[in-house]
This record gives C-alpha cells, sequence and structure tokens, in this order.
C-alpha cells in the first residue's frame, strides 16, 4: 500500500519536520536508550546531521514528509518513519528507492535492542553478517550489520 506516498530528494527546508519524524520515530522505537545518550543523540541529530546530510524523504499525497534515508555509498545511514504511518509500505518503499541507485549488495547497521527494525530488515532479504557490542559513538548498544 505504498501508492499513497512518493519519494524526493531532500530539501533544506525539510530539516525541522525530518527532525519531528526523527524524534516520534525515536520515542517509539529506541526505549533502550538512557535519558543521557537520548539527549546527547538528539542534539547532534538536529545540529551536525539533518542540516548538513542529503536524504531520500517520502512524502504523503499532501506534500509533508513522513520518513526519510540518508546513505553514503551503498550503506543506509538512516532509516526513520513517522510511526502514524508504521506498516504503510513507507520504509519499504524507502529502501527499494534507494537500492535502485544503490549497486552492488546493500548495508545497514541496526541497534540489536531495536527488535521492529531487526525484523523489518529481515522482511526485506538483509541478513545479519556481524554484530559490535558499541554503537559508533562507543556508547553500549550493539549493532547488527546487514547485508542485502
Amino acid at each position: 500500500m505504498t501508492g499513497a506516498f512518493s519519494i524526493r530528494r531532500s530539501q533544506p527546508a525539510d530539516v525541522p519536520a525530518l527532525l519531528r519524524i526523527w524524534r516520534r520515530s525515536v520515542d517509539a522505537t529506541h526505549d533502550f536508550l538512557s535519558g543521557e545518550d537520548r539527549a546527547a543523540i538528539d542534539r547532534a541529530v538536529a545540529h551536525d546531521y539533518l542540516p548538513f546530510a542529503q536524504f531520500l524523504v517520502a512524502i504523503d499525497p499532501e506534500g509533508a514528509p513522513v520518513g526519510f534515508l540518508g546513505s553514503t555509498g551503498r550503506e543506509i545511514d538512516s532509516l526513520f518513519v513517522d510511526p502514524a504511518v508504521h506498516g504503510r509500505g513507507v520504509g519499504r518503499l524507502l529502501v527499494e528507492s534507494f537500492a535502485r541507485s544503490a549497486v552492488g549488495s546493500l548495508r545497514v547497521e541496526v541497534n540489536e535492542q531495536n527488535a521492529g527494525a531487526c525484523a523489518f530488515y529481515e522482511r526485506l532479504g538483509f541478513r545479519v553478517t556481524g554484530r559490535s557490542p558499541l554503537d559508533g559513538q562507543g556508547r553500549a548498544y550493539p549493532l547488527l550489520q546487514l547485508e542485502r
């Protein structure tokens, strides 16, 4: 049921909407984060990541962003979907749109404690290829490396 959504490249004016999506998504899926870590990550996303990166943005029929995917090469760096549209194909649409432009296999790292994300990527054909006991900032949030 992805017919209601479309994909476009991000624009600078999208940053506030993407930050709202990120916050809503993390609040719904990352209950394992400590309050202190959640606040530090929020600051980094708001000030160091969203304003400077390019994204694929899923938009609803009214043109409002409902999800986004960031990437480097063949790696999915970020994928966040507004919980209001979870289960409606937005994440799959973003991944498949990215896959059409990526050459070779796709890779992603996902928090091991985020069971919903792990199941999502498994449904899309990703398989675990490795595990790190720490996240990219050295915090004790294990990451699974996945590839498709």
